[in-house]
């Protein structure tokens, strides 16, 4: 069997991003169960807002490639009031280009879902991202980590402190690669037989929310920085 392929897609516009710092921590898992990885942070892509009226730019094609070929996918993005953030979820509008492949869109990816927030609202967040999966034909593993009070995790530089929340991101990493190599063998997994729709979410020990705003001050409940 050849080795999985798990990309992780997330980030902020911000250079000290907690949610990348989440998602390059939950990419370290899945390399530890022996995939192979990368990560694409939307800050990079340099992508304008989506819109049929123009040709994709390179970002775009970039983008879309490089997740299609996945096996699995890993996302994390902050918590900007109650749902993800626009730069992630234009990113995620771009993946329109894979609606004439075939199979079309994310089709039998799973895929891992991670949130950052300074309140507690980041469970919010990965609901969105929950039903946009679905909408692109992915799975999402049930095992999710909203990352609550996340300042109380990152440092303000954006690195992660808290080795507890590190243990729990690199389970969801590992748990993303058992899933893909089960529809690698398989062409389902576990939690995906019989059902038409997403399992219930499990929400990992210690989880909560998006990381410290700008400046290092705790931001409004619901309200996140990055």
């Amino acid at each position: 069997m050849r080795s999985v392929r798990v990309v992780g897609l997330g980030g902020s516009l911000r250079e000290m991003s907690t949610s990348r710092t989440a998602l390059q921590v939950a990419l370290e898992g899945a390399a530890a169960s022996g995939a192979d990885v990368e990560l694409i942070w939307v800050r990079d892509l340099d992508l304008p807002l989506y819109t049929d009226q123009h040709a994709p730019p390179p970002g775009a094609h970039r983008l879309t490639e490089t997740v299609y070929q996945a096996d699995a996918l890993i996302w994390s993005s902050p918590t900007y009031h109650g749902s993800v953030s626009g730069s992630f979820k234009n990113a995620l509008d771009w993946l329109i280009l894979l609606a004439g492949n075939d199979p079309p869109y994310l089709s039998n990816k799973p895929i891992g879902l991670v949130t950052t927030a300074g309140g507690v609202q980041g469970l919010q967040a990965v609901n969105t991202m929950e039903f946009i999966a679905r909408s692109l034909r992915g799975w999402s593993v049930p095992l999710v980590l909203p990352v609550a009070q996340s300042w109380q995790s990152f440092d303000p530089d954006g690195h992660l402190k808290d080795e507890a929340v590190g243990t729990q991101l690199r389970k969801l990493g590992a748990e993303v690669v058992r899933a893909a190599r089960q529809f690698q063998a398989n062409g389902t997994c576990d939690y995906a037989e019989g059902t038409g729709i997403g399992p219930e979410v499990r929400v990992a020990p210690d989880g909560a929310e998006d990381g410290p705003a700008d400046g290092g001050f705790q931001p409004a409940p619901g309200h996140a920085g990055d």
